[in-house]
């Protein structure tokens, strides 16, 4: 069993207003800092279970909070070249020289994008849960404007494969993005329908890429998350069967490997 590990929160300012961070495991010299970026209307706290992994690994891993998300200050943005643009301002305020980039659904295209932009200073890539393309269903975004608490519940139905449901893990999924502040997820829903940018981003990607996929992914079908490892030079593509949109909370452990394989 992966033991609780020790985190460490920590406050910094961009574009002045705070943002909210948590880490596992202090980076040795040389060592490469994994920057996690989370989906639609969650914040960090999604990646408990694959920090607690890299802990076990001695990986440093940095989750954040979005912009608007969890304990980050700021209007949650629209589209996801801002966003992204916004983890460049974020990378230049941590320092770091060379780091990796993982994100999961939302969070993988803004890290897409970002590798992008960041080039040679991206190690290593992990997109989970990701497609060219993520269109939202209709009734979705209409509920996210107006009722966040059936929007919540329509994700959890649809994001669990059904292990995961009978373990009760939806159920923790719909809390976390019932509680997120008024507005967040519609405008995530936004950006996320609305970008168009992954092909041409996906074009000039250069660094070790993994594309996580579950098999029974209702949102963000496997299909579509192995074509978009197609369209990256030397992408690995894993698809993990009897899984749903959420890998990082479904299969932390197999992720987890994923990730390190590439970030090492």
């Amino acid at each position: 069993m992966t033991l609780k590990p020790q985190l460490t929160h920590r406050d910094l300012r961009i574009d002045g207003a705070a943002v909210h961070l948590v880490s596992v495991s202090k980076a040795s010299p040389g060592s490469k800092t994994l920057l996690l970026l989370h989906g639609a209307g969650m914040d960090q706290r999604v990646w408990a279970p694959l920090l607690a992994e890299f802990a076990a690994h001695n990986v440093p891993a940095l989750a954040v909070d979005l912009p608007g998300h969890g304990r980050s200050e700021g209007a949650a943005l629209t589209r996801v070249s801002a966003i992204a643009d916004w983890v460049l301002r974020l990378t230049d305020t941590l320092g770091e020289e060379r780091l990796a980039l993982a994100g999961h659904s939302m969070g993988a295209i803004i890290a897409l994008e970002a590798a992008a932009l960041l080039g040679k200073q991206v190690s290593a890539l992990g997109l989970i849960a990701a497609a060219f393309e993520m269109p939202v269903n209709a009734a979705l975004s209409a509920a996210a404007e107006k009722d966040l608490e059936r929007a919540a519940a329509m994700i959890s139905s649809w994001a669990f494969g059904p292990a995961a449901q009978a373990r009760g893990e939806a159920e923790a999924g719909r809390r976390m993005i019932a509680q997120s502040p008024p507005g967040v997820l519609a405008a995530d829903l936004r950006a996320c329908a609305s970008y168009k940018g992954a092909a041409k981003a996906a074009e000039q990607i250069r660094c070790p890429t993994v594309v996580v996929a579950g098999a029974k992914d209702r949102m963000t079908p496997a299909g579509r998350g192995r074509a978009l490892a197609e369209a990256i030079a030397g992408a690995q593509f894993v698809e993990l069967p009897e899984i749903g949109h959420m890998p990082i909370i479904e299969a932390p452990a197999l992720v987890a490997d994923a990730l390190v394989r590439i970030s090492k």
